[in-house]
Order: structure tokens, then sequence, then C-alpha cells
């Protein structure tokens, strides 16, 4: 076996087993133990992270951010990789934000000078626009590992309420428009609840609490909004709308709404909301003026006339003066 052959194999051998003897590698690829130690000095020098233990029962072992094996890519994978992560720069906050900029740096010095000029040029081409916002998130590895670990984290949240202490198990975290969300039980609450990743201030992973810890194995951002309100009160919802109301409904991210499109562009929303949200549904179908007119439930509709009343009496009371 040449040598760049048996460095690779040994690489791999050594990611597979973590932990092992230099008399155990010579005997598995056959050389000697004075041949092993040679080649793991220049995997070291490689970067791969080893380190070596004495006594009876020492050897080599990996250290926990081991370096992955070489992987051949394609010029058009390493691109589709950058660019996947490319996206997420928009963000203030990621997860592994110092670990994405390093991979990114990694793939573009190391790509032939061609292919930088292609990504240069795409850059220009491609972008992926989400809202500019100036929250914080900070803790979001934390949570990440909190949710993959199932460990109970304890924060400072800037709730409705204002400041509170919090006990929560994350389910996972998740972006949209720009935020980032974390779905987790409360303890305090013994429900599931929706945390705005940036109220919140502080975080550090505790002990569970003593009361009964939930079943969340099964439980994750598929599912959770549907075990959190397994025991919610739900009306159904029938919306007429126009070409442009259905233009910009289809911007809005409803997982229980559906928009049924006509030939002619316009349409009809029909589906379930909770009882609890009736009052943001109001103030954004009225703000849809004639774009959109609701048949049910009456209870939306006596809302939005009572929302179109007092708009009109707060623009009344001007002419009056």
């Amino acid at each position: 076996m040449s040598k760049s052959k048996r460095l690779m194999e040994l690489m791999l051998a050594v990611h597979r087993k973590r932990h092992f003897t230099v008399k155990e590698l010579a005997n598995e690829f056959g050389v000697s133990p004075r041949t092993i130690l040679r080649d793991l000095q220049e995997l070291g020098e490689l970067g791969v992270p080893l380190y070596s233990e004495v006594g009876p029962h020492g050897g080599y072992r990996l250290l926990n951010e081991r370096m992955l094996p070489p992987i051949a890519f394609s010029e058009e994978e390493a691109v589709a990789v950058f660019f996947a992560s490319h996206a997420l720069r928009h963000y203030r906050d990621i997860p592994f934000q110092t670990e994405i900029s390093s991979a990114l740096s990694k793939f573009y010095l190391h790509m032939p000078q061609d292919v930088r000029d292609k990504i240069d040029i795409m850059r220009d081409r491609v972008d992926f626009q989400v809202p500019q916002r100036p929250q914080e998130s900070p803790h979001l590895n934390l949570l990440l590992q909190a949710a993959i670990e199932q460990q109970v984290v304890r924060a400072e949240y800037d709730g409705r309420k204002g400041l509170e202490v919090r006990e929560i198990l994350p389910v996972g975290i998740y972006a949209s428009g720009g935020l980032w969300y974390c779905p987790a039980y409360c303890y305090g609450r013994q429900d599931y609840r929706l945390f705005r990743c940036d109220r919140i201030l502080t975080a550090e992973i505790v002990h569970a609490p003593e009361s009964e810890a939930p079943q969340t194995g099964q439980v994750d951002l598929k599912n959770w909004n549907s075990v959190h309100h397994a025991h919610s009160e739900f009306v159904d919802v029938s919306v007429e709308l126009s070409r442009e109301g259905c233009r910009r409904c289809e911007s809005e991210l409803w997982p229980l709404l559906k928009i049924l499109k006509r030939e002619d562009g316009s349409g009809r929303i029909d589906g379930r909301i909770l009882r609890s949200d009736l009052p943001f549904f109001a103030s954004y179908f009225t703000g849809l003026g004639l774009d959109a007119k609701v048949n049910e439930p009456a209870e939306l509709v006596l809302a939005i006339r009572r929302q179109l009343a007092a708009l009109q009496e707060a623009y009344s009371q001007g002419d009056e003066a």
C-alpha cells in the first residue's frame, strides 16, 4: 500500500475508532509501530486533533472537535454548499456563526480561480433577502444544543408581563421574517409556548425541575404546534378574496389556512384559526379593505365591524373639531 493511500485509510480509521493504540493500528495496517507513529505525526500536522494518553489503558484519542475526513465535492456541489450558507448572511445572529464563516472561507480559498470568479459574479446575481432586524439573539447555539440533547434551560425572558425567569425544554429553533423563534415546553405554564429568541436575555443549562418532565422525545418542529393546541378551541373561517387580496395573503405564513385560487386570480380562504387569534385576524382583514370579505365566523365579522366603527369615530372627531 502506498504511503498516501495508507494515510488516507489511517485518517478514516482514526475517526472511526476515536480511541486506539499504536500496536492496534500497526497490526491492522501491517506495518511497524514506528511507521504508525510517523504517520500519526503527519496526521497531526495536517490538522487531525490527536492527543496521547499514558498508563495501562493509554493510547491515542481524538479531541471532541475532530476533523472530518476529506470529502470530494464537484465544482457545482461546492458552489451549492457555498450559497446555501451564504444565504444566511442577512441574519444578525445564526447558530455556528464563526464555524460557518470559516467553512465558507475554506470553500472559497481552495477553489480554482475560475470557480471563484463564477462565485463572485453569482453573488451579484443571487440573493436571499430577509428583513433587517436590529435585535440580537446571542443564545441560539445553547438553545439548539438543549433541544438536541433534551436539556432544560433557565432563561430570563422579556415577555408580555415583563421580565420573568422561565425554565423551558426547547423543541428547536427556527427563523421567520428575520427573527428567531424557540418553541419549548414551559415548566411554569405546564404547556408548550413559543419564545422569541431575541427576548431571551440570559440562558443557562440546568437540571430538570422535580416536577414530572413532559414526554418530548417525539415532539419536534413539525408537530409541536399540534401538540400545543391539542386542547385549544378552533373556529372555521371563510373569506372571499379579490385578485389583489390573494396576492397579499399569499405572502403570509398561515399553516392552518389555505388559499384556493380561481383562474381569474381571485380566490377564497378556508381553514381554521384559534379563537384566541380572532383579534389579530380582525385587524388583518380590516387592513385589506375591500380586497377581503369575511363570511364566517360571525364573531370575526362582528370584530371587524367594531374596528371599522372605532376607526370612523377616531377620524370623524377631527372633522367635528
